[in-house]
C-alpha cells in the first residue's frame, strides 16, 4: 500500500488518507456481501462504517495540495 507522494514533505498525509480509503474499500466490499446475503442488519452497521471511513478519507484529502489529491484519486486504490 504504497504511494508515492509527489512532494516528500506530503507523504505522511497521503499515506493517511490511502489508509482511510482502503478500509472504506473493505467496508463496501463487505456492505455488498451483505446486501447480496439479504442482512439487513450487518448492511446497516457495515454502511455506517463505510460512511464514516470515507468522511475521514475526504478530511484527509482535504489537506493535501490539488496535485496530490489527483494522483490518489486516478490511483488504482481509489
Amino acid at each position: 500500500m504504497v504511494l508515492q507522494a509527489i512532494k516528500s514533505k506530503n507523504q505522511s498525509k497521503v499515506n493517511r488518507a490511502l489508509n482511510w480509503l482502503i478500509k472504506h474499500n473493505d467496508f463496501n466490499n463487505q456492505r455488498d456481501i451483505a446486501d447480496g446475503d439479504g442482512n439487513e442488519k450487518l448492511y446497516n452497521k457495515l454502511n455506517t462504517k463505510c460512511e464514516n471511513t470515507y468522511d475521514k478519507f475526504l478530511e484527509y484529502l482535504e489537506e493535501l495540495p490539488k496535485y496530490e489529491q489527483n494522483q490518489i484519486l486516478k490511483s488504482k486504490f481509489y
